[in-house]
């Protein structure tokens, strides 16, 4: 079954009259000797605007993914993703959109800088979605959009694909599927699924497996009608040149990427190992994540203790008691985490 929405009908209708700007590197196509059309400076090696619609990395991502350039949006981080889809769909002070808790904290506040009312529903049962209880929200009108993390930060986890079916095949609303660790995932990308789902939006992000987190990437995989809709709203220049040319040159050199991504999963395998010895840790979560989600004994006391031994990770004791966020690192650095538990 596939899910077939108007999209027209849940865009905001001053997005809707919008007439986006035009730059000058949009209304020139082609190539040419001499730019005098966008009052940039004549002098330097980054005196010029970068392609508005980043259509090199486009084309790359085109042909990895198996998608078309024009189902491919460009965002300034995975931020710009989520922003985007506040602005494009939900009414101010009148709409709401959904999460399932705990999970990304962005989600939240570009609602609440959206003035948008967010609707929390609990994770059970390992961190799964209770189709149940979420049932009724599924028919509420001013629900817009669906936020769904998986793999789930800062749990880990991914969520059960046939959950997500479910929610986009009954709801009417938007669902963005948040895939920012996906690569470290055995699950399936929700991307093979975007022609069959018109409310679907797949974010994904060059700041995890492709190690660009300073770049600030991201990007969203979706309908042509979608797609469209993000490259109206966006600013012109939303993506540096030279970020632009750093996730070209990822994008160019896969097998590092790849390479990369299996010695982190050889060593969350370790690190799993070495923190399962620990008598101060209860628990580890099971991850699809570049991260391990750890109780132990009293996450606020051993978070404290790690800062002064100079190690750095995350307390999530507010959002699951008791425990750590754990991102994988190097050896040695994973060695100094054991190393330092150790001593408590």
């Amino acid at each position: 079954m596939s899910q077939k929405i108007n999209i027209n009908n849940l865009v905001r209708a001053n997005i809707k009259a919008l007439k986006p700007y035009s730059s000058a590197r949009d209304e020139f196509k082609g190539t040419a000797d001499v730019f005098l059309d966008a009052n940039e400076n004549p002098f330097g090696d980054l005196n010029r605007y970068p392609d508005p619609q980043q259509k090199k990395i486009k084309e790359k991502l085109s042909a990895i993914k198996k998608v078309k350039a024009d189902q491919i949006f460009i965002g300034n981080g995975s931020d710009e993703v989520i922003d985007l889809a506040f602005r494009i769909f939900c009414e101010p002070g009148q709409d709401k959109v959904l999460t399932f808790t705990p999970t990304y904290g962005m989600y939240n506040v570009s609602a609440n800088i959206n003035n948008i009312e967010v609707i929390e529903q609990p994770l059970i049962n390992d961190f799964q979605i209770n189709l149940n209880q979420l049932q009724p929200y599924l028919d509420f009108e001013d629900l817009k959009i669906i936020f769904i993390c998986s793999p789930n930060n800062p749990t880990g986890n991914s969520l059960n694909p046939e959950d997500i079916e479910y929610i986009l095949e009954n709801f009417n609303g938007i669902v963005i599927v948040d895939e920012a660790y996906i690569d470290f995932s055995g699950q399936a990308s929700f991307i093979k699924n975007i022609d069959k789902y018109d409310n679907l939006i797949v974010s994904q992000t060059f700041s995890k497996a492709w190690g660009l987190a300073g770049v600030r990437v991201g990007v969203a995989y979706a309908s042509q009608a979608i797609i469209a809709l993000y490259n109206r709203v966006k600013p012109p220049y939303n993506v540096s040149t030279l970020n632009q040319e750093a996730v070209l040159n990822s994008l160019n050199n896969l097998n590092v990427v790849t390479q990369n991504i299996e010695t982190i999963l050889e060593e969350r395998t370790k690190l799993k190992e070495a923190l399962s010895k620990l008598e101060i840790v209860k628990k580890i979560y099971l991850t699809d994540a570049n991260f391990l989600l750890v109780e132990v004994d009293d996450a606020n006391k051993t978070y404290q203790y790690l800062i002064e031994q100079k190690v750095i990770i995350r307390n999530r004791n507010t959002q699951v008691k008791n425990c750590l966020r754990i991102t994988i690192g190097t050896p040695e650095e994973n060695e100094r985490l054991i190393a330092t538990l150790n001593t408590i």
